[in-house]
């Protein structure tokens, strides 16, 4: 398969696969009570967070404790790759366990030795100009290509990894001795990425992978709108190899003809979401750059509020789904979402596909919905109450499963992606409390780096 252009889409088309359905596909592999409907709402978010919160804790990789690329209840796994971590997804997984800390799921204490252990092991791992590859043995540290060229750094995965170190590197610094050495762990890993190493020998733009065999063979610019945003905040916020704002107006913002003055729905799209500018991207694009970054009326200098874009996009996805043109069964206010996933092909086996209005194939997949709390706290409610109270045959040990479809007659993979469990808890944690934007907001080189790009937002005094 080969990757889709627009985007990373979460890089994982690379290791787009078929294998065909487990009988227990179309069974419940956990037996799930029923949840009643008389549930609080608060009761119902605590439920997901702390289910989403078992896949970066009782099944993490068990030497490295990094997340696994995928974690499959029903035991069928493509070529034996149960220690194959993910860095993005691991990313996600550190923001998962800080929410788990905080609100009581899991020790401080043992969360501190298990976080330890992780940056030990990310310090040992291969790293390219500082930054890590797209998959990393779990085992031996070793990188696992992606793709026969995509087998060095890969940068958007790194920022995602960061922005979790970064996290980490914020809520130990003033704690006890142990937590001060885990901060000062964290803090060596960001430092030692090498942001500005990505430009191609100085070009106005970053790009996503450098590989030693292949160099820049993969030639991958970065280049918005689309989920790789942080990637920029974070390399202009480096205090060791930054890069300049020119790279970013000129690289991520195609020298400032990302915008558009295109609706959907009556709803304003801002931005062009690269190569689906009719009702924007997966709705991941409004997630993974924002587990950190506190889109609250955060501007630069072309977008002035960010928290619209992804509002908008969401609400779009939300629209179209109700709209239903493609008349999927059971689409509806309480069983939406696009995003990419896991998928069911025509054969009925199991592959994998960015999601969205225009690769609509009657899928949804749980994470679009429930990472969009911040957005559409309504709509996600209506979701996350009807999967839980009506569809118990959808969530596993670890919460919903990550393809669902009602249908192809209540169709489901017993399996779970890093990448898509991994934004579920910190995105409904930023909405109940906003503990994880104010984190990463809050870090020095961040308020800098965002000064720099000429980012305002009155929340964080950044003007």
């Amino acid at each position: 398969m080969k990757k889709i252009v627009f985007s990373m889409a979460v890089a994982s088309l690379f290791f787009t696969y078929s294998c065909k359905n487990n009988p227990l596909a179309n069974q419940k592999t956990v037996q799930n009570k029923t949840i009643k409907n008389s549930i609080t709402d608060e009761q119902l978010m605590d439920k997901v967070q702390r289910d989403a919160l078992k896949y970066f804790w009782d099944y993490a990789e068990p030497n490295s404790f990094m997340g696994r690329e995928r974690y499959h209840e029903d035991g069928v796994y493509p070529d034996n790759d149960k220690h194959v971590i993910t860095t993005g997804g691991s990313g996600f997984g550190l923001a998962t366990i800080l929410v788990g800390i905080d609100r009581g799921f899991i020790s401080r204490e043992e969360a501190v030795r298990r976080l330890s252990h992780m940056m030990s092991f990310l310090a040992k791992a291969d790293r390219y100009k500082g930054a890590w590859s797209h998959w990393i043995n779990g085992e031996t540290g070793k990188t696992v290509p992606f793709g026969k060229k995509d087998n060095g750094g890969d940068l958007v995965e790194t920022a995602f990894l960061a922005s979790g170190i970064l996290m980490v590197r914020e809520y130990f610094k003033d704690g006890s001795p142990d937590e001060k050495v885990l901060a000062s762990k964290c803090d060596m890993l960001w430092k030692q990425i090498q942001w500005n190493g990505y430009t191609k020998g100085g070009e106005k733009v970053l790009y996503w992978h450098w590989s030693p065999e292949y160099q820049w063979e993969m030639n991958f610019p970065l280049e918005g709108y689309n989920e790789c945003l942080i990637t920029y905040i974070l390399a202009a916020s480096s205090p060791t190899y930054p890069i300049d704002a020119e790279t970013y107006y000129k690289g991520w913002t195609r020298n400032g003809t990302y915008l558009t003055d295109k609706t959907k729905y009556g709803l304003p799209l801002y931005v062009k979401h690269n190569y689906a500018e009719e009702y924007g991207g997966p709705l991941f694009w409004g997630q993974y750059s924002y587990i950190g970054l506190d889109p609250t009326g955060l501007s630069d200098k072309l977008v002035k509020n960010y928290f619209e874009v992804n509002k908008n996009q969401a609400l779009i996805d939300y629209k179209y789904c109700i709209e239903n043109p493609k008349q999927w069964k059971g689409y509806g206010k309480n069983y939406w979402g696009l995003t990419a996933g896991y998928t069911r092909n025509n054969d009925g086996s199991t592959g994998y596909t960015a999601h969205m209005p225009t690769n609509d194939h009657g899928v949804i997949t749980p994470t679009a919905a429930l990472s969009s709390f911040p957005y559409t706290p309504k709509e996600s409610m209506d979701f996350l109450r009807f999967i839980y109270t009506r569809k118990p045959e959808f969530i596993g040990s670890a919460g919903p499963y990550d393809a669902t479809s009602i249908n192809y007659n209540n169709w489901f993979t017993p399996r779970y992606l890093a990448i898509d469990q991994g934004t579920i808890a910190p995105m409904i944690e930023n909405y109940r409390t906003g503990f994880l934007w104010k984190l990463f907001m809050n870090a020095p080189e961040i308020q800098q780096g965002l000064k720099k790009l000429s980012f305002q937002s009155s929340k964080y005094g950044i003007k």
